[in-house]
């Protein structure tokens, strides 16, 4: 086991043992699951002389020694798949996968694997900045006395995603894969940490509909950057994935020029949508609603109802509760799902809906929906105007947003997802 800190600047020494530099860094060629170093880099004076690992006879604590007297002083160039351990990655910001969150490099840990030498892990505790300083050998003398503890902390590198800003020119072996497969939520948390150059590394690696879903959890003013530092055509691409509500809320925060270039980008169907809502105070119950819901006629039977279903596919937030109106878009009825399911397939959904259900009024505020969402128990409560129309359902994750406080808000689950995840 090795520690990159326990190798910069040491001697370099050629086969017969006269110095001829000081090891500046290791590089390592990723890929792999452990990228294995491919070479080491020596200072020389003012030279850099960069020298393939098949050079080096051996390297440990006290320097490096060589195979070989003849040295090749062409100055170092990086090939795409390599990276310098010290210059790209010692103290930069890199994404702990695992433990979803931004974290700093304070040292690396080599090790043999496989007959070479390899980056297997990240040094993130006290015990990396303590070993850099070289006084990590007296600290543990002295706390163990004190029985005190050394905060160590090591992520796998196959744990590791390294950021942009860190290895600008680097293709990573699949960039950001491992960030890709993470929650949207925990995405939402590790992006919110990052500089804006990082998050457009990492938006650039995920299609639209991640891109929808991971923003739809991140902070608000998050959001806004996000939006605004894309191009427009993407952004717009991006809002018609996000639901109508969460899409609204984002187009609302934006600067005037923003919000008209990507509303006439989007679709005709998404941008009318998304202009209706705005049009409703952000406090009302038709400025938190989502107008996607499943609706349905009176004279369906189940078995047709849950062929509407198949054939809609709908996301997960409006698939709780059937609504069932007339010809005119007046709500005269709900089903759950559950009651969907266990009726009879003949059965008219007439004869299995409740009658008059609960719902609030267009312009009901915030706190009204609340309390009703509460009181009756509800997943999702309709929304109707003044004529009985149904305009559109509010979510109880929706309902309780404003009305919870921000501590209680961290705590409480989506109990909605779009990825289904």
């Amino acid at each position: 086991m090795l520690y990159l800190s326990q190798v910069i600047g040491r001697p370099v020494r050629d086969q017969i043992g006269e110095p001829i530099g000081k090891v500046s860094d290791l590089i390592v060629a990723v890929g792999e699951r452990y990228p294995p170093v491919t070479g080491l880099v020596i200072a020389a004076g003012r030279l850099t002389i960069f020298l393939p690992w098949s050079s080096v006879e051996t390297v440990d604590s006290d320097g490096a020694r060589l195979q070989t007297t003849q040295l090749d002083i062409a100055r170092f160039q990086q090939r795409p798949n390599e990276i310098l351990l010290k210059s790209d990655l010692m103290d930069k910001q890199i994404v702990d996968i695992d433990g979803r969150r931004v974290v700093r490099v304070n040292d690396l840990r080599l090790d043999t694997v496989e007959g070479s030498l390899r980056l297997v892990a990240v040094d993130v505790g006290a015990a990396g900045l303590l070993r850099r300083l070289g006084i990590e050998g007296p600290f543990r003398v002295v706390a163990r006395n004190l029985r005190l503890p050394v905060n160590e902390r090591y992520i796998d590198w196959e744990d590791v995603d390294p950021l942009e800003s860190s290895i600008a020119s680097v293709r990573l072996r699949v960039p950001h894969a491992g960030l890709a497969e993470l929650h949207p939520s925990d995405l939402a948390s590790i992006i919110d940490q990052l500089t804006p150059k990082d998050r457009a590394g990492v938006i650039a690696t995920l299609d639209d509909e991640a891109v929808a879903d991971v923003m739809e959890e991140m902070e608000p003013d998050t959001q806004v950057e996000v939006l605004e530092d894309l191009h427009p055509e993407r952004a717009a691409d991006i809002l018609e994935e996000m639901s109508p509500d969460d899409a609204a809320d984002l187009v609302a925060d934006l600067s005037d020029t923003a919000r008209e270039e990507i509303l006439a980008l989007m679709e005709r169907t998404e941008a009318d949508e998304v202009q209706q809502l705005l049009e409703y105070p952000e406090d009302s119950a038709g400025g938190i609603m989502t107008t996607e819901f499943i609706a349905v006629q009176a004279n369906l039977t189940a078995a047709e109802t849950i062929d509407r279903l198949r054939e809609l596919e709908p996301d997960a937030e409006t698939i709780y509760y059937v609504y069932v109106v007339d010809e005119a878009g007046r709500l005269v009825g709900v089903l759950s799902l559950r009651d969907l399911i266990v009726a009879r397939p003949d059965a008219p959904i007439s004869e299995v809906m409740i009658d008059e259900p609960v719902t609030v009024d267009v312009r009901a505020e915030q706190d009204d929906v609340a309390a009703i969402v509460a009181r009756y128990n509800l997943l999702a409560v309709p929304v109707v105007g003044d004529d009985g129309r149904l305009e559109g359902i509010v979510t109880v994750d929706d309902a309780m947003d404003q009305v919870l406080p921000t501590a209680w808000k961290k705590r409480l689950p989506r109990l909605f997802s779009r990825s289904g995840r």
